[in-house]
């Protein structure tokens, strides 16, 4: 297992009420959807998905991400990686599918995409107009389409919901990529199969290695690990994976229900 390069951080950018990005001093050489494992000695290590080439963008949930928020300029931590596999365009036409801080690797996705000639649209979904992330970003690749569950800015409702309204206007599209709430990207596989549209997605597991050997973010009997074989997965791919939609593990490896 490889040794965390320490970096500086340069700047915090604080992006929402609960989300932080923090710039560091060098840059990681990553595909849209690959990981990094982050360490902060004496708290933890954890897994967090590229904002751009030298930022990470962290939600506060937990004990790490909280101590992460606490983080200045100067501060130092740890970045293993990058790891994983990572989003694949397909096509001419790409629709992006964006909830919460699932808006990461898709921006970073859409960006790549858009510079290289693909038509992109996305749908971007939170819980409110405050917690919605990289507007402007997603705004420059394409066609934006906001989604709030409490109406305060664009469709009132979730983003699976104006999904299936766009799709009846307009569903000749090449590929959905999408990260968010597990429920959402089981919707939007299931969107997508009645659409006959690929779909890849990125999904998040409890990780402590990040490299497949200590099995904590294994996906069910059939061995898939989120850290090895994802964390981007084919829809069709996941049919075939029982824990898909319904059950995650929690740090003891128990079964806990999504």
């Amino acid at each position: 297992m490889e040794k965390p390069v320490i970096c500086e951080i340069k700047e915090v950018v604080v992006e929402t009420p609960t989300v932080k990005t923090f710039i560091l001093d060098r840059k990681f050489k990553f595909r849209p959807g690959q990981f990094a494992m982050l360490w902060l000695p004496g708290v933890d290590e954890k897994p967090f998905g590229f904002s751009s080439d030298r930022s990470f963008t962290v939600a506060k949930v937990g004990r790490f991400t909280e101590a992460m928020h606490n983080l200045r300029e100067g501060d130092l931590i740890g970045v293993r990686g990058p790891y994983g596999t990572f989003f694949e365009p397909l096509g001419d036409r790409i629709l992006g599918i964006a909830g919460g801080i699932g808006s990461v690797p898709v921006v970073t996705a859409m960006e790549e995409f858009s510079k290289k000639g693909f038509e992109i649209t996305t749908i971007l979904g939170a819980r409110s107009k405050e917690e919605l992330l990289f507007i402007e970003r997603f705004r420059r690749c394409g066609k934006l389409l906001l989604c709030t569950d409490d109406g305060s800015l664009g469709y009132r409702g979730f983003t699976t919901e104006r999904l299936e309204e766009l799709l009846k206007e307009d569903s000749d599209f090449d590929l959905i990529i999408s990260c968010g709430p597990e429920l959402m990207m089981k919707k939007v596989v299931e969107i997508g199969k009645e659409y006959n549209i690929p779909v890849q997605l990125s999904l998040e597991r409890y990780m402590k290695c990040g490299i497949g050997l200590c099995g904590q973010c294994a996906l069910d009997e059939e061995g898939f690990c989120v850290c090895r074989d994802g964390p981007v997965f084919w829809g069709d791919k996941l049919k075939y994976i029982s824990e898909f939609g319904r059950y995650k593990r929690d740090k003891s490896g128990s079964k806990v229900l999504i």
